[in-house]
């Protein structure tokens, strides 16, 4: 793992700890030439998910993709990164108990908006606004009333 510092090749780990839900382990690591530390996170490596979007075409599921669409929606609220870190974790997870290679984009984007739903109500709203396409405040307010 290159330090993302200075770019040297060598690192030591200096902190190894299973995740909540056991399916990654995260290192604190030490740059043997700079000294400075930095975290990785190591999962299994299974089968790549597909993702397949409404227009029919398909795409690998990207994780920093999908993390970076759930940060955006909960910009300026109480919700840390490893709150968004562990929703992608049980998503993740679900989908490979079920033993799934393929998801519907539709259907990946309403598993985050359930979950969203729990754990701040402006980040699912602000998530399901881009995510539905809201044309109108009538949109809006039937997502707030829990009606979509």
């Amino acid at each position: 793992m290159r330090c993302p510092s200075c770019g040297y090749a060598e690192s030591k780990v200096v902190d190894s700890r299973p995740s909540e839900d056991g399916a990654s382990i995260r290192r604190r690591r030490e740059c043997l030439d700079c000294g400075r530390r930095f975290t990785t996170y190591e999962r299994l490596g299974d089968n790549p998910l597909v993702i397949v979007k409404s227009d029919g075409s398909s795409e690998a599921y990207n994780r920093e993709k999908l993390f970076r669409g759930i940060l955006i929606a909960c910009a300026k609220r109480p919700v840390s990164s490893e709150q968004i870190a562990s929703l992608i974790d049980g998503i993740e997870t679900e989908l490979r108990q079920d033993m799934k290679t393929e998801i519907k984009s539709k259907d990946l984007g309403n598993m985050v908006m359930a979950r969203l739903r729990q754990l701040d109500d402006v980040a699912y709203v602000r998530f399901a606004s881009v995510y539905k396409d809201f044309q109108n405040i009538e949109e809006f307010a039937t997502a707030l009333e829990g009606n979509d």
